[in-house]
């Protein structure tokens, strides 16, 4: 089945860019122009994925996803008109997935909605039979086939790109894995991912568990990277 993806940009030249490029990438599609149309959207089918521009007047995106991720965990790709390190810091902190840059490639578009799909729902049936795995590490406990975390039963609502970097740490507990590391488990390698946009990731990761009580799971180590520590027993 193809997956669904929700476009919201207010420039429908942008919007029919996207599109065409997801269309021919074997998706199917829905625009809106604004980010209440994009919450009803949503409401009537929740897509696979949402392609959100952050720019959007009357409510921009960061809006929308703070709206969004009180009540679900769909997948969310911000665009952003300008390269500006806060846009990106604050997408990613507000439950966002990745972002892309406008002016952008609409290849690079694609192969980065492919990365999250494939995180948010593995379609091979040999990654599906791993997923059956479930990571377990104290009270934190990761259930891949059904994108399920909890820690000492309390849900926790993880983006895919979340979810699998704590899988990464799940799957090597006692390991310190340095930034490049960290991101292999949740992005291609030809996939350019900044140091900063590893650090907004971490600290989401880190929040989340914390209102949990699930205090300082992933420890710093200087000069290194990260490393799993064992919390709640």
């Amino acid at each position: 089945m193809p997956h669904n993806i929700l476009v919201a940009d207010d420039d429908p030249h942008i919007r029919e860019i996207i599109c065409f490029a997801l269309e021919k990438a074997g998706m199917k599609t829905a625009a809106v122009a604004d980010g209440a149309a994009a919450l009803l959207a949503v409401e009537r089918r929740a897509p696979d994925l949402i392609v959100l521009d952050i720019g959007m007047p009357e409510m921009d995106g960061l809006e929308v996803c703070r709206r969004l991720r009180q009540r679900s965990d769909v997948p969310v790709l911000f665009l952003s008109a300008r390269d500006e390190e806060i846009d990106r810091i604050l997408g990613l902190e507000m439950g966002g997935d990745d972002y892309v840059t406008k002016p952008f490639s609409p290849r690079e578009l694609v192969a980065r909605v492919n990365v999250i799909l494939r995180r948010a729902r593995p379609a091979a049936a040999v990654e599906e039979e791993a997923n059956d795995r479930q990571f377990a590490h104290g009270k934190l406990v990761l259930v891949p086939a059904s994108h399920a975390a909890s820690f000492d039963g309390k849900p926790l609502l993880f983006t895919a790109i979340e979810f699998a970097i704590i899988k990464g740490f799940l799957a090597r507990p006692l390991h310190v894995l340095g930034r490049d590391a960290v991101m292999a488990n949740a992005y291609q390698s030809n996939i350019h991912v900044s140091e900063r946009t590893v650090d907004s990731h971490i600290r989401n990761i880190r929040a989340k568990l914390a209102a949990v009580g699930c205090l300082d799971a992933i420890a710093t180590v200087h000069g290194v990277g990260f490393r799993l520590v064992r919390c709640g027993g």
